[in-house]
């Protein structure tokens, strides 16, 4: 974007300025990789200067911490609404279809930018301590209660992890974000099996 077109170009408020800059990021982290992706080439792909992009964030680490925080946020909202409610067989198919629906609207993205960059994020993302494998176990236990057998819980945390894994197997390939999230519901459906009924994924606003 030229100078002039930065100029007349109209002003994002300052929450959808934030939300350009990380999808930008993560754009051009998954095409060019993360080492190779600058703070100014971030800036030029939605049209701001600089200092525009460094008043929201500091730097690249910044903003993938920003969306691990916001994926973790959303999974704890919804582990708080499953907390409150009684344990049935249909709550734990709505609960993982929600989870998998989450997954693929607030995290399919980053899951893909992080599949990338393994190697380069993994200095940059927290310790496992307080991260998804502690909301999976949550989940796992809400689901199943706590004195469920080995074998059970084993295939609920696979059946929560469906997405992730679906993203990993998806690398290299043709595979749309739709085929994702299709190919992630029938392995957790496959998984929970005889556990409870089939994960129902939330129509859509």
């Amino acid at each position: 974007m030229t100078e002039t077109e930065r100029m007349t170009a109209p002003r994002r408020k300052g929450g959808q300025t934030r939300a350009d800059i990380q999808q930008a990021a993560l754009t051009l982290f998954t095409e060019r990789g993360y080492d190779a992706t600058s703070m100014r080439e971030i800036a030029e792909q939605i049209g701001i200067t600089k200092a525009a992009l460094y008043y929201h964030f500091d730097s690249k680490e910044a903003i993938i911490l920003s969306l691990f925080q916001e994926n973790m946020r959303a999974l704890d909202d919804l582990l708080d609404w499953a907390a409150g409610q009684s344990l049935t067989p249909e709550l734990s198919a709505e609960f993982l279809g929600r989870w998998i629906a989450l997954s693929g609207r607030q995290g399919l993205r980053t899951m893909r930018s992080a599949a990338a960059n393994h190697a380069a994020l993994r200095t940059v993302m927290p310790l496992r301590q307080g991260g998804p494998l502690d909301r999976v176990d949550r989940a796992a236990q809400l689901l199943l209660g706590p004195d469920a057998p080995l074998t059970d819980r084993l295939r609920v945390r696979m059946a929560l992890l469906s997405v992730h894994n679906a993203v990993m197997a998806a690398q290299g390939t043709e595979a749309t974000d739709d085929d994702i999230l299709a190919i992630a519901t029938q392995a957790a459906t496959s998984l929970v099996g005889d556990l409870f009924p089939a994960p129902r994924l939330p129509v859509p606003d």
